[in-house]
């Protein structure tokens, strides 16, 4: 039981990092934005913003109650890098940090799906039983 716990937790830092990294970047396009058109990157940056806070806010708390809801919304993450590695999306010239971030995000995922889908369901709530 304790081995699960450790997976979920550390499964849900992975993810929670990623949601970090994106609520940075909102931030720092909101409040500074680099080029091209002002208005557009600052309404990008605002957007960034939440989804990246509501990103950290899902993998820290109903992802860690093992809801399912939230393990399948967090799949996310792993798209949206997957689309701007491969279309060649900013922020950045280099893509080193789409690696990363796709890869903390599957390991993120992939980590703990038993406790998502392996335990019994407590009836009624939709969650992994404790």
């Amino acid at each position: 039981m304790e081995r699960d716990n450790t997976r979920v937790k550390v499964a849900s830092i992975c993810l929670a990092v990623v949601g970090v990294g994106i609520l940075v970047f909102g931030v720092i396009a909101a409040v500074a934005p680099s080029s091209g058109d002002e208005r557009l990157m600052r309404a990008d940056g605002v957007a960034a913003t939440g989804m990246g806070l509501f990103g950290v806010l899902i993998a820290l708390v109903p992802f860690r109650r093992r809801e399912r809801w939230a393990w399948l919304v967090l799949w996310y993450y792993p798209v949206f890098w997957g689309a701007h590695l491969v279309g060649g999306l900013p922020p950045g010239k280099d893509h080193v940090h789409q690696v990363v971030f796709i890869a903390l995000s599957l390991a993120g995922l992939l980590l703990p799906v038993r406790e998502f889908f392996l335990r019994p369901m407590t009836k009624g709530t939709g969650q992994a039983a404790s």
